[in-house]
């Protein structure tokens, strides 16, 4: 029996990465290889306010983002040479989108749309004038990849390998674009991305400006909502930019855990892992991340108003627990 919230996924194997028929497809996500994956349970949907509010009242809890900032921790991650900010600056918060800007000099800079936000966190996901009264049934937000494995601990949970994270997005089949599909007409009505000109327009075609309730949208068809746009979703594997094209794709690889090192070239001095799905902020002319196969790197130390996570658990995670009790 199904653990409360969480659905089956049955051992299959599918194609991980692009698909041949995918215009967007990224040179990261190639090539499509063959991966086969053991059975697990997975989430029905993002974990959300109300939930991490149990697991923190249950431990107290604080998050990165309510932790004040340790400079000689965080120089360790950046370039030689770069100078202390002012004290001022190196306060507890988190990255949130723009959303006033009105225009942009130039896409190849995302700092324009995005600000590091003082006081922002899961509690305050706009800032400390924020709130999430009302939110309980939205995804966590502001959450770093520390934080969810914290979550993961309690619940006695993990999180999903990139491998697992798309076989539970297929559902029922083995080699789609989106988890309904590959008809990039259903997107509107299927997920919650950004419609109009990105950054500086929001039509809210798909019923919502930016982040959307759990649940908002249709399950795929094994009843897993929400894999594709409203918030990415953190991974357990390491971002490295060529790790596919390292791979033997002649046979199925057999539950892969990921890159042995990351590497982002864009990013050289930061540890990043695997994040899935896009979110309310993919547009078709920037990122175009509304699909099983699109993945980004994120660092493990910092969070942002579009990152949530969802959980996994093996029948041996279940029965070892079950021992311990």
């Amino acid at each position: 029996m199904a653990p409360k919230g969480m659905i089956w996924v049955a051992n299959k194997t599918f194609i991980q990465g692009a698909k041949a028929n995918d215009f967007y497809a990224m040179e990261r996500e190639k090539p499509g290889h063959k991966v086969t994956v053991d059975g697990f349970y997975i989430d029905e949907t993002e974990v959300t306010n109300a939930q991490f509010n149990v697991f923190v009242e249950a431990t107290g809890y604080k998050t990165v983002a309510e932790r004040p900032i340790d400079w000689e921790v965080m120089k360790k991650s950046l370039p030689l040479g770069i100078q202390k900010p002012h004290d001022s600056l190196l306060q507890p918060g988190s990255l949130i989108f723009n959303k006033n800007i009105n225009k942009v000099a130039t896409m190849g800079d995302y700092s324009q749309w995005w600000i590091w936000k003082i006081g922002a966190n899961w509690k305050h996901p706009e800032g400390p004038e924020s709130n999430i009264d009302g939110k309980d049934a939205y995804p966590v937000v502001h959450v770093a990849f520390k934080d969810a494995l914290a979550y993961c601990k309690w619940a006695n949970r993990r999180l999903p390998t990139e491998a697992e994270w798309e076989a539970a997005a297929q559902g029922t089949r083995t080699n789609q674009i989106y988890t309904w599909g590959d008809n990039p007409k259903d997107l509107n009505s299927r997920a919650n991305t950004w419609q109009g000109v990105f950054p500086v327009k929001n039509e809210s075609k798909d019923g919502f400006a930016f982040i959307a309730p759990i649940k908002s949208y249709e399950p795929n068809s094994i009843g897993i909502y929400d894999m594709l746009g409203n918030v990415w979703e953190l991974t357990s594997d390491l971002y490295n930019e060529g790790y596919y094209k390292t791979l033997d794709v002649s046979k199925p690889i057999i539950n892969p855990k990921g890159a042995a090192k990351s590497f982002n070239p864009f990013n050289p001095y930061q540890t990043e892992y695997i994040i899935k799905g896009g979110s309310f902020l993919c547009h078709a002319s920037y990122c175009a991340s509304f699909r099983i196969s699109a993945k980004m790197g994120f660092s493990f130390d910092s969070g942002s108003d579009h990152v949530g996570f969802r959980t996994v658990v093996t029948k041996a995670m279940l029965a070892a627990k079950s021992q311990r009790n």
